[in-house]
């Protein structure tokens, strides 16, 4: 293939971004939520959620960006 990605190649590739907003804001969750076990505190589970939803979507846009910028040529 010159230059051109195989459809597979595309359908793999999308769908490993279908995971990574849940897998971010799973991570988050359980950072917080451990966290908030060793310290003995109710907050820090719902700050690192949020670290995690943010940081999902950051590497969503990055990925997505990254892409169109590699289609365009």
């Amino acid at each position: 293939m010159t230059g051109k990605r195989s459809v597979w190649a595309l359908v793999g590739r999308y769908s490993g971004l279908a995971f990574l907003l849940p897998a971010g804001t799973f991570a988050g969750y359980a950072l917080g939520w451990a966290l908030d076990r060793l310290f003995q505190t109710n907050f820090l589970y719902l700050v690192f959620l949020l670290f995690g939803i943010a940081g999902g979507f950051l590497e969503l846009i990055r990925t997505l960006r990254r892409d169109l910028e590699n289609e365009r040529g």
